[in-house]
């Protein structure tokens, strides 16, 4: 029989097989890739542990934007009431400030119109005694005008008696 190549190829093979049995290689093999896929599986069990964590922040941050928003326009919706109200009360005090200073202008306008009717009675008698003067003094002489100046003053006298009484 004669031996060629292939037959020490084949046997080299076997021997190949048998030193890699020997030593345990498809059991360190088996081993590391089993420990690899469990690497893998905790790594994957982790990341869907991490992904449901960031949907439930994610959650929570959505909750928190929304209440916000909700916050911000009951915030607004106040700030706006109380803009309003701000508004009618000024516009109420400015119309009362408005018609107090109208009433004054007219209490003002009434006090400067009895003044005005005062001088002008007081300027006309003035004119008035100033004239009768100047007629008494033209037309009467000085034992006429003691004649009048003591009946006025008795009749004065008598007038006051009546009232007295």
């Amino acid at each position: 029989m004669t031996i060629d190549a292939t037959f020490w190829v084949t046997v080299s093979f076997f021997i190949f097989l048998g030193i890699l049995i020997y030593f345990k290689i498809p059991q360190k093999v088996k081993e590391t890739l089993d420990q690899k896929i469990l690497n893998i599986k905790n790594q994957i069990s982790e990341a869907e542990k991490l992904e449901e964590d960031a949907k439930n922040i994610l959650t929570e941050h959505e909750k928190k934007i929304s209440n916000s928003k909700n916050k911000v326009k009951e915030m607004i919706n106040k700030a706006n009431e109380e803009a309003e109200k701000n508004i009618i009360r000024t516009n109420e005090e400015f119309h009362h400030l408005m018609e107090n200073r109208k009433k004054g202008a007219e209490q003002r306008i009434k006090q400067l119109k009895n003044q005005a009717v005062k001088d002008i009675k007081n300027a006309s008698v003035k004119v008035a005694i100033e004239s009768v003067e100047k007629l008494v003094k033209n037309s009467l002489d000085k034992s006429k005008l003691d004649k009048i100046y003591s009946s006025s003053i008795e009749e004065t006298k008598l007038a006051l008696k009546k009232k007295s009484s």
